[in-house]
């Protein structure tokens, strides 16, 4: 029997399917600010933690002056900002708290249409876990982004780069689960499907190579080397400085994250290609996207190498990044669908 079977006759999976289709896209643009903030160095510029009244932005020149103390009590304004004039500060302020303003929104958009599907009884059996554990994980994005920017008030003059790989890896986490499950709604009887195992292999792979691209940005990595294929005059250069213990450099060392960011993507392209070689019998437009989004993700990757992580281009690399996220979903589930749809054709032939 299948879930939609066992759903209630005031059961509107389309709808609640557009809604997280909807909450995808407005986690698309937080991405996209995100790393704006990022780039611009903006994100300790609200150095206090205010989920409620932190929604409205300082209105009087006191209300700026205070923000801006705040501010100058950190280290980064007192070893790198020192000096900065109150229209720079409000500039930096901006981006931190338009992202901080769009986690509130995206809240309030988990939130309500969730409890209005849910009093009226519209979410598919099978589904309330799923649709109650976005919201839940959309709540603990919101800490960790706090946790991140704490990191970054008492001793250092930024943010953990571990923190930020973790607050960047959960959005993206969030982004896909949402997309799987809409997804799902709009299939057949909106019954859930299983990622296939060669899924579960492409997604672990572009989890590790996300995981080096947030390295790669919280530790400045991109400016470490701006010539590609090579990094300097060599695959790996030989002066660099090499980290103790040896695993610290996989996490801690500009030169080698920005290394296996650089050829790891190559692992990911693997995938693609077999995810999509696979597609094209199923679906011509799933393995097209699949390749164009990671193909544009490559080649924008080493622009922004040889720019000098020009913002423009480097913002374009980040939201890309989360198209890429969003093809290998749309292209496993369309597999998954497939996969499925062959087991049930076959199944009374093996019967017989």
């Amino acid at each position: 029997m299948t879930s939609a079977a066992l759903s209630p006759p005031s059961a509107r999976p389309l709808a609640v399917s557009n809604w997280l289709l909807s909450l995808c896209g407005l986690i698309f643009v937080m991405v996209v600010v995100g790393g704006i903030t990022r780039l611009t160095e903006s994100g300790l510029s609200i150095t206090e933690w205010k989920p409620i009244t932190g929604a409205i932005p300082p209105l009087t020149e006191a209300q700026w002056l205070r923000e801006f103390e705040l501010y100058k009590r950190i280290p980064e304004y007192q070893q790198i900002n020192k000096g900065m004039s109150l229209a720079d500060f409000k500039n930096i302020f901006f981006w931190e708290w338009a992202h901080r303003q769009l986690g509130r929104v995206i809240g309030l958009a988990a939130l309500l249409p969730l409890a209005w599907f849910a009093f009226k009884k519209a979410i598919p059996s099978g589904y309330g876990w799923r649709t109650g554990s976005i919201f839940l994980l959309v709540c603990v994005q919101g800490a960790i982004g706090w946790w991140m920017v704490a990191s970054g008030l008492t001793e250092r003059t930024d943010v953990s780069h571990v923190r930020l790989a973790v607050h960047l890896l959960t959005a993206l986490f969030i982004f896909g689960f949402a997309l799987w499950t809409a997804l799902d709604l709009r299939s057949a009887s909106a019954v859930p499907r299983k990622i296939p195992t060669l899924g579960l292999w492409a997604f672990a792979a572009l989890a590790i190579q996300l995981l080096f691209g947030a390295y790669v940005a919280g530790l400045d990595a991109g400016y470490a080397f701006n010539t590609w294929p090579l990094m300097g005059d060599s695959l790996y250069p030989a002066a660099a400085p090499w980290l103790e213990p040896f695993f610290r450099n996989f996490v801690d060392n500009p030169v080698t994250v920005q290394f296996i960011h650089r050829w790891w993507a190559f692992v990911v392209v693997a995938f693609a290609v077999m995810l999509a070689r696979r597609l094209k019998r199923v679906s011509r437009k799933h393995s097209i996207a699949l390749h164009a989004a990671v193909g544009t993700q490559i080649l924008l990757g080493i622009w922004t190498l040889w720019s000098g992580v020009d913002l423009h281009v480097a913002v374009a690399h980040q939201a890309t990044a989360a198209l890429v996220v969003a093809a290998f979903v749309a292209g496993v589930h369309r597999l998954a669908v497939a996969g499925a749809l062959s087991r049930s054709r076959a199944a009374p032939l093996v019967a017989a």
